[in-house]
């Protein structure tokens, strides 16, 4: 006879997992006893949240569901907000479960509660398993889901008593199905093709899908044969280097630089992988004669916000790999480069244009420190082959996101699109964890960092020595100048949390902190950190009056008042 947990632990071990994030608890024992001498290590965290957000930044970072494993009732509602910031990420996730057993189900046992009904809007798909011999086949469906097609979190919620139940080996069926989906329709491509050839002024966005789907050599070699000028977001940054001379960095148009040009210029957008979000304005921030092609592998995403003119249901690597043959064939490139040479160099005209205004803040000599000046220090200083960035909180995510020039792509990781606080140090831990020969330095607003501070703690425990920088400013710095922007003042309570000695409480933990008040001393207090070979807290006291263009976002005054106005105008936005 073998049991439930015997049957989830062999079961994760045939789909090659190598690492579970977790947080132990009595409902998940059966399982956890038979993973103690598997392949697998089991990375136990201080916090359920940790344990979910670590896992999705393993699946961003490998391409494969990462996987977490929590406790019933309190461990399950602790994974959720992680489980939210997955979904809204497309990253690929299982997330297990375990739960009160079937036959306590309403006899007020310990920790019971209905948990598929909450999170079921909240995942690709929402499983529970109630028989122990199908405890396999239920795993490998969690795994082909939150891999396959548009990549996303999927839940299994497998009870106790199942997990403990033994069962016959005889019948049980061990499905192990690897789906790769990689469709492309040669008319689209046919079609992209002409279209280019009506245009004058192209610009590509490629996002998360062309990272997903690991088409960067794909993408580089595209716009090389072609000359289209090429613009990067979420996950996708860095499938081309910042580097390269058809790279213009981010498509944010409140990035330094030329996007804002870009995208209101641009007659023909061609979206990879990418979605028309808010960062687009919802797809009104292009110009409404552009033409749009949006190629996805989820066709629901085709179309959202804004009509599209093209829509291709495709594998970005694939489709890619297509275009350039016909590109080859067809012997266009000397053709294309020379159409859009003209547009190329109006774009190197706006990105020197537009980066001109923050040069003064990244070179700041102000005490307190401008938080530009601290994430070009960073930027500057994290400019080695594989070193990898993560940033967590309001204004702070988005200094570092508007300054950082990413050369190699899965090295640059922040919430995305759900805003969720509290990511950075789980990334940070677990990009260490996965690449324990790279530098991982973490920037973090000092509200972000009140979320999993104990994770530090798990960084010294598990010998991860990341680098964390503060950045200080005394509070919740987005939401204190969007209510300045937007009411005139800031509520005290809930916007101000006052100077703390966050280094000092990393040394009560093991791990070394330095303290920075002058920008010149930011990079030797880096220098140190990287050479202590430990988990290290810079705690670095930056200007609590200075308001980023995503505080003015929030804000949502548009052109309503002169300091909305100028703020915007600073960063080249409108």
């Amino acid at each position: 006879m073998i049991s439930g947990g015997q049957l989830s632990a062999e079961a994760l071990v045939q789909k090659e997992v190598d690492t579970i994030f977790t947080l132990s608890g009595g409902h998940i024992t059966p399982i956890y006893q038979y993973l103690e001498n598997s392949p697998i290590t089991l990375f136990d965290t201080r916090h359920e949240q940790a344990a979910v957000f670590m896992a999705e930044a393993w699946g961003r970072m490998t391409r494969k569901p990462g996987v977490a494993m929590v406790t019933a009732g309190p461990g399950f509602t602790n994974a959720l907000t992680a489980v939210a910031n997955a979904r809204f990420a497309n990253s690929p996730l299982v997330l297990i479960s375990g739960c009160v057993g079937i036959d306590c189900i309403e006899k007020l046992d310990l920790q019971d509660m209905r948990q598929r009904p909450v999170i079921e809007p909240m995942v690709k798909k929402a499983l529970i398993c109630h028989k122990a011999d199908r405890i396999p086949e239920f795993i490998d469906i969690a795994f082909r889901t939150a891999g396959s097609g548009r990549p996303g979190p999927v839940y299994l919620e497998l009870p106790v008593d199942v997990l403990n139940a033994a069962v016959s080996p005889d019948g049980i069926k061990t499905p192990h199905t690897v789906i790769q989906s990689h469709p492309v329709d040669l008319n689209k491509v046919e079609q992209i093709l002409s279209m280019l050839e009506n245009a004058t002024q192209p610009v590509i966005i490629a996002g998360s899908g062309a990272w997903y789907a690991d088409g960067g050599s794909q993408l580089v070699e595209f716009v090389e044969s072609t000359g289209i000028p090429v613009f990067t977001s979420a996950f996708g940054r860095g499938t081309i280097p910042d580097t390269h001379p058809l790279c213009f960095e981010s498509s944010l148009a409140i990035r330094p630089g030329a996007a804002l040009v870009a995208n209101t210029g641009a007659d023909l957008v061609l979206f990879l992988g990418a979605r028309m979000s808010l960062y687009y304005l919802f797809g009104d921030l292009f110009n409404a004669q552009a033409k749009i092609i949006q190629v996805d592998i989820e066709p629901e995403e085709i179309g959202r916000n804004r009509s599209v003119d093209l829509a291709v249901v495709s594998d970005v690597r694939e489709l890619l790999k297509a275009a350039n043959r016909l590109v080859r064939k067809k012997k266009k490139s000397d053709s294309f480069r020379q159409r859009f040479a003209g547009w190329v160099s109006a774009l190197e005209k706006a990105d020197e244009e537009g980066k001109a205004p923050a040069k003064s803040d990244w070179q700041s000599e102000n005490i307190p420190i401008h938080p530009l000046r601290l994430a070009s220090e960073i930027n500057q200083f994290m400019d080695r082959k594989g070193d990898i960035v993560v940033a967590d909180g309001g204004d702070t995510q988005v200094w570092m996101g508007i300054t950082r020039t990413i050369r190699n792509s899965g090295r640059y990781l922040d919430a995305g699109l759900y805003g969720c606080l509290g990511v950075g140090i789980p990334y940070a831990n677990a990009a260490k964890l996965r690449y324990p020969d790279q530098r991982v330095c973490l920037i973090i607003g000092d509200g972000s960092v009140g979320f999993n501070f104990m994770e530090f703690e798990t960084a010294l425990r598990k010998n991860l020595p990341i680098v964390m920088v503060i950045s200080n400013d005394l509070g919740w710095g987005m939401i204190r100048h969007s209510q300045e922007l937007r009411i005139g003042h800031a509520s005290e309570n809930g916007t101000y949390i006052g100077k703390v000695d966050y280094h000092k409480l990393v040394e009560a933990l093991g791990g070394k902190g330095l303290y920075v008040e002058d920008p010149a001393d930011i990079k030797p207090a880096l220098e140190e950190a990287f050479a202590a070979g430990i988990a290290t807290c810079i705690n670095v006291m930056t200007d609590p009056t200075t308001v980023s263009p995503g505080s003015v976002a929030l804000a949502n005054l548009g052109g309503y008042t002169a300091q909305a106005q100028k703020t915007v105008r600073s960063f080249g936005s409108t």
